[in-house]
């Protein structure tokens, strides 16, 4: 007997969701009507222009110029321990 009421469920099931898709798939009815007042013509020109100044480059996407230095590495790393054991330079979570 629950076969049958199962079964008797499904089919009510099926039916209604078969009456809740019954409007328009395309929702035409929500289609919002626009009227340009630019010319075809005047649109393309000004698309050419567009295309032609901006740039395909991404932002930010330039390596920048290697700084010269007239100071070579071993001098670089002295002046950075030194600095290190005046305390000028934080460690840690403490800095």
């Amino acid at each position: 007997m629950s076969s049958r009421i199962l079964l008797a469920i499904a089919a009510v099931a099926t039916i209604a969701a078969g009456a809740a898709r019954a409007d328009e798939a395309d929702a035409s009815q929500y289609a919002v009507q626009f009227q340009g007042t630019r010319t075809k013509a005047e649109v393309q020109a000004e698309a050419a222009t567009v295309s032609a100044t901006r740039s395909t480059e991404p932002a930010g996407s330039r390596v920048a110029a290697q700084v010269k230095s007239g100071i070579d590495a071993k001098e670089v790393r002295a002046r950075a321990a030194q600095a290190l054991r005046q305390g000028l330079i934080p460690r840690g979570e403490a800095g």
